[in-house]
């Protein structure tokens, strides 16, 4: 049995034990409590002639149980998620509230990278999601910071949540295995990371400004050597009479030791190939209008990536995201025209990341996913 799947076991037991007491906790705070969600997916793809003859495919997306909850200082917090094709770990990590100012978390949780929530607002995330930037979630234990304003969280992760030549999983992490011809063998380890972020409060809103930087490792299984990776960001989130504006630098770079340009990568049971050094750059911009059963938010995540490698074929890759997010009580409806070019998942024929293009042309998708949560 994988370590993961045995610590995701004992997280649930320790719920469930937990849980025999939270009715006596319910006067109080303290609880651990059962929630989770299920979502459909309806798709329509306008490089695809068997799905555009079909008017579209409507789908099981996934189905997710999470335990969330604390007991005095100590605290759960876990989610499992099941598809159509398999299951995997989210996250699941235990926590303890030093004092009021800090907490520890040990555990698979949230990588600090970034904008400290997402930088995208739709179903389909932003490109730094495809690169391993945006919601991803390691092994490790990391230490988060909060008072007037400032937020420091610092953070070492051992591992990713699986091992190096699975790819059945949520965030995007390196991988070991053959794509499309080329075989990698390299796993991420000993990864370090620090973000700083300070948040002012003004008059219709609030912003957050901040610095991300990430340094790890990269064992490379063939060579029985260790590569470097690094990536650094600046972000900004500001928000003002419902409005959002979400603005993201970064750059990084893997240092495989056996290909000099591309690294392999893998998430939601799939794998594909990015440039192995570049930069990405995201613009969304987003109104929230509230309505008496809810809220409506519209918005446009825009995002390019550069790739910075010394083959001169490689192009930009990139993405925009027109859509709405519908909430009214337990549901949440996301609607998004998605338009890719030379990018992963949003394209017919280029299933990468910065490498040299197939074609010169935008391809277009709608997607809609509903989502009932509990």
């Amino acid at each position: 049995m994988k370590k993961t799947t045995k610590f995701m076991l004992s997280m649930v037991a320790t719920a469930i034990a937990l849980s025999g007491t939270a009715h006596a906790a319910e006067q109080t705070e303290d609880g651990i409590k059962l929630g989770g969600a299920v979502r459909v997916n309806y798709a329509y793809r306008d490089y695809d002639e068997t799905n555009k003859d079909k008017g579209g495919d409507f789908n099981f997306d996934m189905a997710a149980i999470k335990f969330d909850g604390k007991h005095g200082d100590w605290g759960l917090a876990a989610e499992y998620r099941f598809t159509s094709g398999t299951h995997y770990i989210k996250y699941g990590y235990g926590f303890y509230d030093v004092n009021p100012d800090w907490q520890l978390q040990v555990g698979i949780n949230k990588v600090p990278f970034g904008n400290r929530d997402f930088i995208s607002n739709s179903y389909w995330f932003g490109i730094p999601y495809y690169l391993g930037f945006e919601d991803d979630h390691d092994t490790g234990i990391k230490a988060v910071y909060e008072k007037n304003g400032w937020h420091t969280d610092l953070a070492f992760y051992k591992s990713a949540e699986y091992g190096p030549s699975e790819n059945k999983r949520y965030s995007t992490d390196i991988y070991t295995g053959t794509i499309n011809g080329t075989d990698y063998a390299n796993e991420e380890t000993n990864q370090f990371n620090i973000r700083q972020t300070y948040t002012a409060e003004h008059e219709g809103g609030q912003t957050t400004l901040g610095a991300s930087a990430q340094y790890g490792q990269i064992y490379n299984s063939n060579l029985k050597e260790n590569g470097d990776r690094y990536a650094v960001a600046l972000h900004l989130d500001s928000s003002y009479n419902g409005w959002n504006l979400q603005l993201q630098a970064m750059q990084y770079e893997y240092d495989d030791k056996e290909h000099e340009n591309t690294i392999g990568v893998s998430v939601v049971s799939w794998q594909y190939e990015i440039a192995s050094k570049g930069q990405a750059y995201n613009l969304n911009l987003a109104k929230t209008i509230p309505t008496d059963w809810g809220s409506v938010k519209c918005y446009n995540d825009f995002g390019i990536m550069t790739p910075d490698v010394s083959d001169d074929e490689f192009d930009n890759s990139l993405q925009n995201v027109t859509g709405c997010a519908i909430s009214a009580g337990p549901t949440y409806t996301m609607v998004d025209f998605v338009m890719g070019k030379n990018m992963t998942f949003s394209t017919a024929d280029n299933d990468h990341v910065g490498l040299p293009e197939m074609g010169d042309s935008w391809d277009k998708r709608v997607n809609i996913n509903f989502g009932y949560y509990f």
